[in-house]
């Protein structure tokens, strides 16, 4: 079973995020939002993020926007014109859709762990991604920092 994490930067600071990833031995930070460079990011900010990421744990880092949700499906819940379920419904959509499964049946390795904004995984997209790629992969263990 290959191990893989998920884990939200809100709410943390960068001690606490940077400790949990070492701590877990995560190898590489897979971003899975839609924008990673926005200047709320703080430490979390693309280019800052993978530069951090390298120096305090080792850790390699890729930009995968394939698994975050599209503007309109981000915006409208948001927004509030639809609802957690309707939002999982169309993430889910969009995953089968894009058939994310193929790009990642290659690509996930042990200890990669999804990437975030959100503080907890309940209600986020790096949730929905990981389980949709475990029933479709299979073989996956998925532990939330």
């Amino acid at each position: 079973m290959k191990r893989i994490y998920t884990i939200g930067f809100t709410g943390k600071t960068a001690k606490e995020f940077f400790t949990k990833l070492g701590d877990a031995d995560v190898k590489r930070i897979l971003d899975i939002r839609l924008k990673n460079s926005s200047q709320l990011s703080g430490f979390a900010k693309k280019e800052d993020l993978k530069y951090f990421l390298m120096k305090i744990n080792g850790i390699k880092y890729l930009h995968i926007p394939e698994l975050a949700p599209n503007k309109n499906i981000m915006d409208s819940y948001k927004k509030k014109k639809i609802n957690w379920n309707e939002y999982e419904t169309q993430l889910n959509n969009l995953l089968v859709e894009r058939k994310v499964e193929n790009k990642m049946r290659g690509e996930l390795s042990e200890g990669d762990c999804f990437l975030c904004s959100e503080d907890k995984a309940d209600l986020c997209h790096r949730r929905l991604v990981a389980e949709y790629l475990q029933k479709k992969l299979g073989d996956i263990t998925i532990l939330h920092l």
